[in-house]
């Protein structure tokens, strides 16, 4: 039986390089539906969006309430679905991946900084090598890369980490705010699928993201921040 999981995995395989997996960000259950509807085969949940849409500033959206967002967007659609969870709320491995799967949640993004500082790469590849066996290959797990966040411009750190988190079972790697510039020398370096970050209107397209390098491109909060943004356009054109 083919699972959503396996649907997830086998959509970041065989990419060309102008056709990387474009992954919108849903914050809520009738922005996925919209997603889902536009066709879109699989949805990233991010945490700063769905933060946003709950009231709480990036990064202090408690536990519970982003695991019931991602819930909440899992039962809207049919597709396969990956959410952020920040570092993973200080939660133990096998109680993260089961809240994840109660959730509905297919795959997740785990970041290697915490409160603005980079943890150590090596105690944190231990961290996901804990996460994928308790997943086994029940969750995609996308490893975020912060060199690029926390002032180490150096992609050479950022490709040091990408090595770790690989061999510690890792399917994608996710070096945010990587310069496109380098780009091409983190996918020459990286032993894994490339998720890249764009911005919604701005920059290279995901097409070009995906010839310089990019296996799959997400959004991050971009399209919930446009939302917003519109939202106040009508309300100042309706007063």
């Amino acid at each position: 039986m083919v699972t959503k999981a396996d649907t997830f995995r086998a959509l970041h395989r065989g990419r060309l390089p102008d056709d990387p997996l474009v992954l919108p960000g849903p914050w809520d259950a009738a922005s996925a539906r919209a997603l889902a509807d536009a066709g879109f085969p699989a949805l990233a949940v991010p945490s700063a969006g769905v933060a946003a849409s709950l009231g709480h500033a990036d990064g202090e959206t408690p536990p519970e309430e982003m695991f019931a967002a991602v819930a909440r967007i899992a039962r809207a659609v049919d597709v396969p679905v990956s959410a952020d969870v920040e570092d993973g709320y200080g939660l133990p491995p096998k109680e993260l991946v089961e809240r994840l799967l109660e959730a509905g949640a297919v795959g997740c993004n785990l970041e290697d900084s915490d409160g603005g500082v980079l943890k150590d790469a090596h105690a944190h590849a231990d961290w996901l090598a804990e996460v994928r066996s308790a997943a086994a290959d029940q969750l995609f797990v996308n490893a975020r890369i912060d060199t690029f966040l926390r002032g180490e411009s150096d992609p050479a750190r950022a490709m040091e980490r990408a090595a770790l988190y690989v061999a510690a079972g890792a399917d994608c790697v996710y070096p945010i705010g990587a310069p496109v510039a380098v780009l091409p020398l983190l996918r020459s370096g990286i032993r894994a699928p490339v998720n890249v970050l764009a911005r919604i209107d701005e920059g290279p397209s995901p097409a070009e993201l995906g010839e310089l390098g990019a296996t799959r491109v997400t959004f991050g909060p971009g399209l919930q921040r446009r939302a917003t943004a519109a939202v106040a356009e009508i309300a100042a054109r309706m007063r």
